[in-house]
């Protein structure tokens, strides 16, 4: 009898512990909190209610998946982008081209131009600049062929976009540590899903990954980063729900570090430009990161739907966080193209990636002359 008991204290023990092996492994502990004290002696103070989250794009879930999947390739999604953004864009690109199909080009032309141009969010500046140079090609070569004309827009509109910017997603870290590639972006524009598709692009080019799912607020957004990091076999690391965001991607640069990662993905809190302490406490996440290693890339995430109130997120994120990099969600739902002059205008820094859809590899390296061609049809 007591050779049995003993037997069955046993197996508690040993099944005691199997439990707890599998909890730790499904959510890493963080640093306990003499090592984040020494982290940063920053306190940021949470609010009670923290603004809640719209919902991101649905592709994420809490159902692990087994099977791992294989990302489609760069090339792949640019052909894709041409076809998706000719079908979706061309209201933009038949006004601007009716306008100057026209055999005489005489102010009202111009003004439908320039009006054409302003409803596609293109911007009072660059549209001033656009139509200035095209009025001067126009007489100083005496283009009265309508298709000249529309040669010398694409030329322009090329130009305008920028051919010369650095569109390259730096992910390579200096010195054996990870690239640091921090997202932005406030509420409701597709960031966790951004960074799940980020994901795919770089486990495509044969990068090895780690996410950090340090939008604490809201449990559903580490719930959908590990499913996105499950389906392309890539660990993902969060902590407790309404913990601190800063901890989190902490521990997530540290796994990168000791694992020899090559990326390392921190998904951010959906911020509200209105809210001050919040913008900080994106800030503190920027900084304590860069104790351990470099962020190599900010990219801030930008519904393209939201028109002119994406220029006003971007001017306020890239005074908090030193912005790199853009990228534009949605951009296959709309005509307002011209967001993507605007917002590089705006901020000084390319656009890098386009969204384009609600497939798993709908985000492509977004590239200036495919984009304008896809605008012309």
């Amino acid at each position: 009898m007591t050779l049995l008991l003993i037997c069955i204290a046993a197996a508690v023990v040993v099944l005691g512990g199997g439990i707890a092996l599998i909890v730790a492994r499904g959510r890493r502990e963080l640093p306990p909190p003499d090592v984040l004290e020494a982290i940063t002696e920053e306190e940021i103070e949470h609010p009670e209610h923290p603004e809640p989250h719209l919902e991101d794009e649905t592709d994420g879930g809490s159902t692990a998946t087994t099977t791992i999947e294989r990302p489609e390739t760069a090339q792949g999604r640019l052909v894709r982008l041409r076809a998706r953004l000719a079908r979706s864009q061309g209201s933009l690109g038949k006004g601007l081209l009716a306008v100057l199909g026209r055999a005489d080009l005489d102010d009202a032309a111009w003004e439908e131009l320039e009006d054409t141009l302003l409803a596609a969010d293109v911007g009072v500046g660059p549209t001033t600049d656009l139509v200035d140079a095209l009025r001067t090609r126009v007489r100083v070569e005496g283009i009265d062929d309508p298709e000249r004309a529309k040669a010398a827009l694409r030329e322009e509109l090329v130009a305008l976009v920028g051919t010369d910017l650095d569109r390259t997603l730096r992910a390579t870290g200096t010195d054996g540590k990870p690239g640091v590639v921090l997202v932005v972006g406030v509420n409701g524009t597709g960031k966790t899903t951004t960074v799940g598709r980020l994901a795919r692009v770089l486990v495509a080019d044969g990068k090895s990954v780690v996410l950090g799912a340090a939008d604490t607020f809201r449990a559903a957004a580490a719930d959908q980063l590990q499913t996105w990091g499950e389906r392309v076999g890539v660990d993902t690391l969060r902590g407790a729900e309404g913990g601190d965001p800063a901890s989190v991607a902490y521990e997530a640069v540290q796994s990168g570090i000791a694992s020899g990662t090559d990326v390392v993905l921190v998904d951010t809190a959906g911020r509200l430009h209105t809210k001050a302490g919040l913008m900080d406490e994106l800030g503190k996440v920027k900084r304590v990161v860069e104790k351990q290693a470099p962020v190599t890339e900010v990219l801030l995430v930008i519904d393209a739907t939201t028109g002119q109130n994406g220029l006003t997120q971007a001017r306020v994120f890239g005074e908090v966080v030193d912005v790199t990099g853009i990228v534009l969600t949605k951009l296959d739902g709309t005509a307002k193209g011209g967001i993507v002059v605007a917002v590089q205008r705006e901020l000084g820094v390319p656009v890098k990636f386009v969204g384009l859809g609600e497939g798993a590899d709908d985000l492509a390296p977004f590239d200036a002359e495919e984009f304008v061609d896809a605008l012309l049809g």
